[in-house]
């Protein structure tokens, strides 16, 4: 099926597939306290403000949870509270991707499809560049701090 969009100077078709597509990395993660790694497949995602870990995820693998001072509440993409509660704990890791690496805290929040998800903070942050075709995902803009 092909969808017509059109703009004040031309037209474009484009395959309903191009517009559906998620973007994901498969990323290192490396535990600080075990200096263990492990791959995932991480979820690049605009419409999330941060990063999130799945906690059903951080306990299989056994993550250090470090408990947060008070709880953060998320609100869904329509405003509503999360289902699964606020986040309560986060984890400390080493991501690498390609050239890129990089000690974070992610947010642990249950329920999630993805094991982790990289919002709109690390994408802004690091402005990856980023092929929407052919999902190739290069860290060509990266700040300097990321140790590349």
């Amino acid at each position: 099926m092909l969808v017509r969009i059109t703009d004040n100077t031309s037209m474009h078709n484009l395959d309903k597939g191009d517009l559906l597509r998620e973007v994901t990395v498969k990323i290192g993660l490396e535990r600080i306290d075990m200096q263990e790694g492990i791959m995932v497949e991480a979820l690049l995602d605009s419409g999330a403000t941060g990063l999130v870990m799945s906690s059903e995820f951080a306990r299989k693998q056994g993550f250090k949870l470090k408990k947060l001072n008070r709880p953060m509440y998320v609100r869904n993409v329509d405003g509503s509270l999360n289902k699964e509660g606020p986040i309560e704990h986060t984890v400390e890791v080493n991501i690498y991707y390609q050239e890129y690496r990089e000690r974070t805290e992610i947010d642990v929040i249950g329920g999630q499809k993805w094991t982790v998800i990289l919002g709109m903070l690390w994408l802004a942050h690091h402005n990856p560049e980023i092929d929407w075709k052919t999902e190739e995902v290069k860290m060509t803009r990266c700040p300097e701090e990321c140790g590349k």
